[in-house]
C-alpha cells in the first residue's frame, strides 16, 4: 500500500528503500534504547532495577568496557527472552563506541546504523 508493491514481491528491497529495520532488529533497537535510558537514569526504577553493571572482582582490561551482568536463566523458552537477560546480552554485543555515546540522539543514530548494517 505504501510502496505500491505487489502482494507476492519480495519485501526486503522495500524495507531497505524505506530504511526500516526487520522486526527482530526493531525489537533489539527498542530493547537497547530502553537499556541506554536505564543506564542514564531516564527510566522508572522498576526498569532500572533489572539492569546491573558487571561486578568487578579484580583489575582486568575489560573493566572499562561498560559491560552489563547477564543473569542465568532456567527456562530456555521464556528466560532468554526476558528483558533482564536479553537487554544485557544485546548491550554487551555492541561496539564500545556505541555503548559510550554521549547523548541519546547520537546513540539512536549509531544504533540504527549498526543494526541496519547487520540486517542487510
Amino acid at each position: 500500500m505504501v510502496s505500491r508493491t505487489r502482494k507476492f514481491n519480495h519485501i526486503t528491497p522495500v524495507l531497505i528503500n524505506l530504511h526500516w529495520l526487520p522486526v527482530v532488529f526493531r525489537i533489539q533497537y527498542k530493547s537497547l534504547l530502553i537499556t541506554y535510558k536505564a543506564l542514564h537514569d531516564s527510566t522508572p526504577t522498576y526498569i532500572s532495577d533489572l539492569i546491573h553493571c558487571k561486578p568487578v572482582s579484580r583489575t582486568l582490561r575489560s573493566n572499562d568496557k561498560d559491560l552489563l551482568h547477564v543473569p542465568q536463566c532456567r527456562l530456555k523458552t521464556y528466560g532468554e527472552r526476558a528483558f533482564s537477560r536479553a537487554a544485557p546480552l544485546n548491550w554487551n554485543n555492541l561496539p564500545l563506541e556505541i555503548r559510550q555515546s554521549s547523548s541519546l540522539d547520537n546513540f539512536k543514530k549509531s544504533i540504527k546504523t549498526h543494526l541496519f548494517e547487520r540486517a542487510y
